[in-house]
């Protein structure tokens, strides 16, 4: 990516830092409810109208990439996600 001045870091690395802080915040919304709103999310993020989180052409990344790509956001929907396959195959 084209991130070549220190400013353009700076606001890179305060974009991560503000995820997660987010994520951590809503984690106990993310442990109970955490499949539903993790799938809506991404429908949102992918649908056909939307722009690309990660366009190399033009050396952009959407803050959407890093929620996306999280660790974090993907720990604490996995409960809920094991919980809704475990409920779908036994209906």
């Amino acid at each position: 990516m084209r991130y070549d001045t220190r400013a353009e870091r700076a606001k890179l690395r305060a974009v991560k830092v503000v995820i997660s802080l987010a994520i951590l915040l809503t984690s106990p919304v993310l442990l109970v409810a955490g499949a539903p709103i993790h799938r809506r999310y991404l429908r949102y993020v992918y649908r056909d109208a939307a722009p690309q989180i990660l366009d190399k052409e033009r050396g952009h990344v959407s803050a959407h990439y890093f929620v996306v790509t999280h660790p974090l956001l993907g720990w604490l929907c996995w409960p809920t996600e094991t919980l809704a396959r475990l409920v779908g195959r036994r209906s």
